[in-house]
């Protein structure tokens, strides 16, 4: 993912912040039930758990989203997971694998953490799968979405409690095929992994599905500014729809500058949901309105564990939450579920609990298993609507289930 956009409001979540129980209602069971409450195999003792997140660089904004939901699971289950008492040891994970691997290294070998929770970026997850494994030591990723994590890569100690790249852009690629577009679609995403991926995945449904692309461009990762020379391409193409994955700030560049030049009225945008995620909706202002998108998790998702949660996060930290707070309150909760029925802490007898949970029914996202270790989930179509306290992401419908 690309810069992420850090607001006012978001701000009030940094790091290091106490004290939730008054403002979130200790000892709710919000998005829990009966989930947290430990069991007879589980439980009577501590768990040290390492949480990699970003704390400095281009993605704090996601750092402090996931630091904020892992704390008020915690609040909001009396600071245990499964019976045990947990210590949490946070390590920034910086803005790559440069900062990344070496930081889950310490967490392991310093630390000795008996889990570990989090990462944003896929090669700190890749990067560090071998010392994983060696370890023996369950990983929870809460956010990096490479296909490989749990595919090609996989190995027996990392799970996914997020997403993988191909979900959203096959989904949507399913529901455009649906509505066949005169002309066809148009696509685009920055050159890197995620932006690929996002291009095989869309393609494979949508083509698959009798769609036709009408052209097509990956654009330099991370050093675009002026969208307008790939921009100008999508008139002549004679596409009927425009579909892409960008994500913080260069969704913000790409979306202000496709409504300033005039495409937002004549060829309607979709894409992946980071599009419109977060802080960078705030940013990109009355240009997001209309746009529709894939993602697997709004706040407007009507479930109890849901109106729950954003309740009980917009109380805490005056925002509401995002996926990646989402992401990593449902890492909170699978650990949960599966240190209830552990006789022990080691990686093999974690493991085995998380492959035996079945159906995670009480997640804000709405139900969920795993599949190949990482999260089979719905997606949903969300289209940018102006709400009581600015733009959100109102459901439309839900696409169906979609998994490794």
């Amino acid at each position: 993912m690309m810069q992420p956009v850090l607001s006012r409001r978001n701000a009030l979540g940094v790091f290091g912040l106490a004290g939730l129980a008054a403002t979130a209602g200790c000892g709710s069971s919000v998005g829990g039930g009966d989930n947290g409450g430990g069991s007879s195999s589980g439980g009577g003792g501590a768990i040290k758990v390492g949480l990699i997140v970003p704390q400095d660089g281009v993605y704090t904004p996601l750092g402090v989203d996931m630091k904020n939901a892992w704390d008020l699971y915690l609040d909001q289950h009396d600071g245990m997971l499964g019976g045990y008492e947990v210590e949490t040891i946070v390590a920034d994970e910086g803005e790559g694998p440069d900062t990344g691997v070496p930081a889950i290294q310490g967490l392991i070998t310093r630390d000795n953490v008996d889990v570990l929770v989090g990462i944003v970026n896929s090669a700190s997850a890749l990067g560090s799968a071998e010392a994983i494994a060696a370890a023996k030591k369950v990983l929870v990723i809460a956010n990096a979405g490479a296909n490989a994590v749990t595919g090609d890569a996989r190995n027996p100690y990392i799970w996914r409690a997020s997403f993988n790249n191909a979900q959203a852009a096959f989904a949507m690629g399913e529901y455009l095929a649906g509505q066949q577009p005169e002309g066809g679609v148009y696509l685009m995403a920055p050159d890197y992994a995620a932006g690929q991926e996002t291009f095989v995945a869309f393609k494979e449904s949508y083509v698959g599905g009798g769609g036709t692309i009408a052209g097509e461009a990956l654009t330099p990762f991370g050093t675009t500014q002026d969208f307008q020379p790939f921009l100008s391409a999508i008139p002549g193409s004679g596409a009927g729809a425009t579909f892409v994955f960008y994500s913080g700030g260069e969704a913000v560049s790409f979306v202000q500058q496709y409504a300033s030049l005039g495409l937002k009225d004549s060829v309607p945008l979709y894409g992946s949901g980071f599009l419109t995620e977060g802080s960078v909706l705030e940013a990109q202002g009355e240009a997001a309105v209309g746009i529709q998108t894939a993602l697997h998790y709004s706040t407007e998702i009507e479930n109890p564990a849901n109106s729950e949660f954003v309740e009980a996060y917009q109380g805490a930290y005056d925002v509401l939450p995002t996926c990646f707070a989402v992401q990593t309150w449902d890492a909170a909760l699978v650990l949960d579920l599966a240190l209830a029925e552990t006789e022990d802490l080691t990686g093999d007898s974690v493991s085995a609990a998380l492959e035996g949970l079945g159906e995670i029914s009480d997640s804000p996202r709405g139900p969920w298993s795993f599949d190949g270790q990482s999260p089979k989930h719905i997606e949903y179509l969300r289209e940018v609507q102006e709400g009581d306290g600015g733009l959100i992401n109102v459901v439309v419908e839900e696409l169906g289930e979609y998994g490794q």
